[in-house]
C-alpha cells in the first residue's frame, strides 16, 4: 500500500505545470497585465520589440503544440531596468487561449478571460 502511494506520488511530481490546471481571473491580475491583454486584444502597438514573437515552450510547461502555435508578450515590471519576468503568453491565431507568469516561464496560470468582444 504504502509503495503504490509513493509511486503515485512520484507520477503526481512529474506532471507538467500544464496538468495542475491552475487559472487566474483577469480582473485579478496586474495593471500591467491587463494593459497588455487589452494591447494584444487591439494587436498593438507594443512597447517592446520582442512582443509577438514566437514562445517555443521549451520547458514543456504548456501544452504541446505545434511550433508557432503560442506567442509571448512582455509585462512591464515597475522598478525593473530590462523586460523583467513578467509575460503573457497566447496560443492560437487569432489568440484563443491565455497564459500569465511572474517568474520568467518557472509556472503559469491560465488566465479566464472576461466576456468581451475582441
Amino acid at each position: 500500500m504504502l509503495r503504490r502511494f509513493l509511486a503515485l506520488l512520484c507520477m503526481g511530481l512529474a506532471l507538467p505545470a500544464a496538468a495542475l490546471d491552475t487559472s487566474i481571473a483577469e480582473a485579478t491580475l496586474p495593471s500591467e497585465a491587463r494593459e497588455t491583454l487589452r494591447l494584444i486584444d487591439r494587436r498593438g502597438p507594443y512597447p517592446y520589440h520582442r512582443d509577438g514573437v514566437v514562445f517555443k515552450n521549451l520547458e514543456q510547461r504548456l501544452p504541446q503544440k505545434q511550433r508557432g502555435y503560442y506567442r509571448e508578450y512582455t509585462v512591464s515590471t515597475p522598478g525593473s531596468r530590462d523586460r523583467g519576468p513578467r509575460r503573457v503568453i497566447t496560443g492560437d491565431q487569432p489568440p484563443a487561449v491565455f497564459y500569465y507568469t511572474d517568474n520568467h516561464y518557472r509556472s503559469f496560470s491560465k488566465i479566464k478571460r472576461q466576456d468581451q468582444k475582441r
